[in-house]
């Protein structure tokens, strides 16, 4: 008969921030790849990372999803698994994400990037970067980020939205210099991507007119940074 699921073990309590995203379904694959049991797990991370509360019950409440492993609890099970961190992740979606997916120390960030560490960490913390550009463009490359995750982690995600639902509800015209202000790319670039969603959304509302726009279009206005990226490499190609 089938067990179910342990439950959840106790771990020290500590003030850390919000545990990264987990791919549990990765770690049970990883793990049966290299035959190895939640106790073989456990004894690594207690023996080679200084993890000494970790039991096999915690590897498989991370596994079942239970619970999380933390950014070190992470980046050790990363170690036994003979994987990266990345491997273990979900889509990295903060500084902090970006960070551990790459199995880098916050003094490694800071140190790099030509920051003082108290200063990193409160960015991170905050999700508010304030690098100059010089350190914004060192930031990129040491975590590979992509331009879109660069606009996501420095924070200016928001402001893109509210750009991009004035544009595809007034005259976009009007927000290719705005939305280059934010995005640095190509301005025909940027104005032909404009179009195309500002098309995108009055198709969406043209189809439900009574209902202001209709599910839709609110729909569309929500994923509306998702909808520009898209368009993006749509005339990129």
């Amino acid at each position: 008969m089938r067990q179910p699921p342990p439950a959840q073990p106790n771990r020290p309590a500590a003030p850390n921030p919000p545990n990264p995203p987990f791919d549990a379904h990765a770690a049970r694959r990883l793990r049966a790849a290299l035959n190895m049991g939640p106790e073989h797990v456990a004894f690594g991370l207690r023996a080679s990372y200084g993890l000494p509360y970790v039991t096999p019950d915690l590897v498989l409440a991370w596994e079942h999803e239970l619970t999380a492993p933390t950014g070190p609890e992470l980046t050790a099970l990363a170690g036994v698994l003979w994987c990266s961190p990345d491997e273990l992740l979900g889509r990295p979606r903060t500084l902090r994400e970006h960070r551990i997916a790459r199995g880098l120390a916050p003094e490694d960030v800071a140190h790099s990037v030509g920051l003082e560490l108290l200063a990193y960490l409160h960015m991170e913390e905050h999700d508010c970067w304030r690098g100059s550009d010089r350190q914004s463009a060192a930031l990129a490359d040491l975590l590979g980020l992509s331009l879109p995750d660069f606009i996501s982690v420095t924070g200016r995600d928001e402001k893109l939205a509210q750009l991009l639902r004035n544009a595809v509800t007034s005259r976009w015209q009007a927000y290719v210099r705005p939305v280059g202000r934010t995005v640095p790319l190509d301005r025909r670039l940027l104005a032909d991507a404009l179009q195309e969603l500002h098309q995108d959304y009055q198709r969406q509302t043209t189809a439900a007119p009574s209902r202001g726009g209709g599910d839709a279009g609110r729909e569309f206005l929500r994923r509306i940074v998702d909808h520009f990226w898209a368009a993006i490499q749509d005339n990129t190609v």
